[in-house]
Parts: structure tokens; sequence; C-alpha cells
């Protein structure tokens, strides 16, 4: 099973799962009453991935996942903590919302949308590259930039941790330098800004405005809202509508 990224203990993630408080789960471990992808597991402390099928007396947890879009602004990290003292996106959101998954990430100098969501299997489906769930960026940057360079762009570029997969480019209006939609369906550490400057050019601004056929829509910077079931249906789904 794709991993979503945030093991921790399995006494721990049973309480974040809505089964009961970290003492009450260590005592059913040690008594043989959890399972882990149909495994038997007595030690509290074993490493697990929330996207794993676990189990209490052979029920999953009947909580219900939340899953919300968050605006991130720029200068904000995408992680829980931040060695350097930055803030996370994590501080934006109130503690009543839970326990959540960033699923995936963007950059602290980029923008835009962000999905967090209680639902291990749902974060694994968007961040492990096999699904290939197209994202799209609003990207701008000084300068003009030749029809033979975005060909390039689109056919793949070689960056220095291989070939990039093809994507989809195209010019929007700006009224200042340059502004692209760029369609990706792979998600490298700063590709955008690692393709661009290869061709000489340096990202001003990069705003993510779609994850499948989910759009930021009019959620203000800064801020979230939680998603229907139909929205979230559009997460793994074709980006281009």
């Amino acid at each position: 099973m794709p991993s979503s990224g945030r093991r921790v203990h399995l006494h721990r993630a049973l309480s974040k799962l809505g089964f009961g408080s970290r003492a009450e789960a260590w005592t059913w471990i040690v008594s043989g009453k959890v399972c882990v992808d149909g495994h038997m597991v007595r030690d509290p402390l074993t490493w697990v991935d929330l996207s794993q099928k676990i189990t209490l007396n052979g029920k999953r947890s009947t909580k219900r996942n939340l899953t919300i879009v968050l605006h991130k602004p720029r200068g904000v990290v995408t992680t829980r903590r931040d060695e350097h003292g930055r803030q996370t996106v994590f501080d934006l959101l109130p503690a009543e919302l839970g326990y959540l998954i960033a699923a995936g990430r963007l950059d602290a100098d980029s923008e835009g949308l962000l999905i967090l969501t209680s639902d291990g299997p749902l974060a694994a489906r968007l961040t492990d590259p096999v699904h290939h769930v197209p994202k799209t960026y609003n990207v701008s940057f000084d300068g003009t930039i030749s029809d033979d360079i975005l060909d390039a762009l689109r056919r793949g570029v070689l960056l220095d941790d291989g070939p990039t997969r093809p994507a989809v480019i195209e010019r929007l209006p700006s009224a200042k330098g340059t502004l692209l939609e760029v369609v990706l369906t792979e998600g490298r550490n700063r590709q955008i800004r690692r393709m661009l400057e290869l061709v000489g050019f340096k990202v001003r601004r990069l705003v993510r405005v779609r994850i499948g056929g989910l759009d930021l829509g009019a959620v203000p910077c800064g801020a979230y809202r939680v998603l229907t079931d139909d929205e979230i249906s559009l997460c793994d789904s074709e980006g281009r509508r």
C-alpha cells in the first residue's frame, strides 16, 4: 500500500483514528485486540502508516474523515514543525480540526491550493507518483519566453534528478512579464522553478490553482474550507474539464 508519509507508533495511530485514548490503545494492543493489515500486533510502539488497515476487534474506525483545502500563503512551510521557527500550514488551522495529513507539499516561496486530510488512503493516492494526479500552477516571471523554449519544456527537460515528464503549458494574459499555466503530473521538489532556471528565467510568483479537477476557487489567502464528498472525488480526477 502507498505510504501517506505519516508514520506513528501504533498506540498513537489508534488515538488519531478516533478509537480512544493512547492509554486505552496501549491496553488493547498488548491484549491482542489490534490488527494491522490483517496481522495481530502486540507491540504498541510498532511503527505504522495511517493509510494502513488498522482494526480493533476486527472493526475499522467509524470516525468520519475530514478533508480541507487551504490557501497557503507565501513564506509558510508545509511541515508540522520547522527547525528555523517559520510559520507552518498547521499553525493556520484551529486545533479542533484534529490530526491532518498534508497531501503533497508547496515550497515556502509558493502559494495556493493545498489539501489536508485525515484520510490516509486519499493522501496516498494524491502523493504517490504512480497515479500522476495533474496539478495546475500559474507561474509568472520577467522577460519573454520563446515558443521554441516552451515547446522544449512541454516535451520535457533534463534536470539533475532526471528527465521531466511531458507538461501542458499555456500562455496567459499578463500586463507585466510572462504568465504561464503549467500542468504537471509529477511532484518533484521545486520542479517548475528548476525547469525555468534551466532555460534562463527566474520565477517571480508561483500559485497552485488546481489539483485534479478541484479548483482553489475563492478561498482567501491563509484561510481554509471543508470539502464536500463530491469535491473530494474531484481531487484525483482529470485536471482539465
